[in-house]
């Protein structure tokens, strides 16, 4: 398989106990945003929001180790090494703290063990439909469901690039040509690193942030994804994508109400995949609500 070529856009790659990260800053004023990709995703992903986090503070934006313009690692991980390798990178980087997390998906848990690690350098956390323990619980597809979804995922797998392409294409149509013909090229060659990242997370991930204590008291939005995920939709059926929605507000509610400062916004026309594609209104908003926040309390001040 050809090598990818670099990404097009400047960045540093940091010495991290013998391996490189890579990493981009905008950027000065206020307190750090930071993006935690969801699985699958890396840090070029969120990059229009990116910019538009640079303008009212400083921004981050990263891949984590085995991900992306990073070195290779074994995967999967635990969170407690995702948030150690991300304050390990900042500190590196000289990214001055206390950060406000902006975490997807999987990298909601990661931005969530992060806060539990080390709440004195957490500003604020925003959640974009974050992977949590309340799915564990959740019944999966009926048995014939999941016999009906057997073909679809096949036909997926089968015409990947014809199938996927356009998908990546619609997500990143507001990305800079060069940058999203590099990010579809990416995604539809190193797929299989989602089911690396993810291959622990029920057993392990989500357990573990469970079992590691309640978030510090600072400013938390989650935005959940109300609506149909268009990668999912490909092989589950609509009503259980449905019932998933429904169910999966319920728990983003009561971890919204675990901090003092804590709010749930659904968004009726985001799916999970694609929220930061679908609303980046507001998730610059949400942003711009914790940014705000931590300047009229004071996390915002620089180390």
């Amino acid at each position: 398989m050809r090598a990818l070529p670099e990404i097009p856009i400047d960045g540093q790659r940091l010495d991290l106990e013998g391996r490189r990260l890579w990493l981009h800053r905008l950027g000065e004023a206020g307190p750090t945003v930071v993006f935690l990709p969801g699985a699958g995703l890396i840090g070029a992903d969120y990059w229009p929001l990116h910019e538009a986090a640079g303008r009212l503070a400083a921004s981050v934006i990263y891949d984590r180790g085995g991900t992306g313009s990073s070195d290779a690692i074994a995967l999967p991980r635990t969170a407690a090494s995702a948030a150690h390798e991300l304050q390990a990178l900042l500190a590196a980087a000289n990214a001055p703290g206390p950060y406000i997390l902006v975490g997807h998906s999987l990298g909601g848990a990661y931005a969530r063990r992060f806060a539990q690690l080390y709440p004195d350098r957490t500003a604020g956390l925003l959640l974009l439909d974050p992977a949590h323990e309340g799915y564990g619980a959740l019944p999966g597809p009926s048995f014939a469901d999941q016999i009906a979804m057997i073909p679809r995922l096949v036909r997926a797998l089968a015409g990947m690039k014809a199938f996927y392409r356009p998908m990546f294409a619609r997500m990143l149509a507001a990305w800079p040509t060069g940058l999203r013909d590099w990010l579809i090229d990416y995604h539809l060659r190193f797929w299989r690193r989602t089911l690396a990242e993810t291959a622990n997370l029920q057993r392990a991930v989500l357990a573990e942030v469970a079992d590691g204590g309640p978030l510090p008291g600072r400013p938390l939005i989650v935005l959940t994804a109300m609506g149909i995920d268009p990668f999912m939709a490909a092989f589950s059926p609509l009503p259980y994508l449905q019932a998933l929605n429904a169910s999966k507000r319920v728990f983003y509610d009561d971890l919204a109400r675990s901090v003092r400062h804590g709010e749930n916004r659904p968004l009726a026309d985001a799916g999970h995949s694609t929220l930061h594609t679908d609303r980046p209104d507001a998730v610059i908003q949400a942003i711009e609500d914790l940014v705000a926040a931590a300047l009229h309390t004071g996390l915002s001040s620089p180390d």
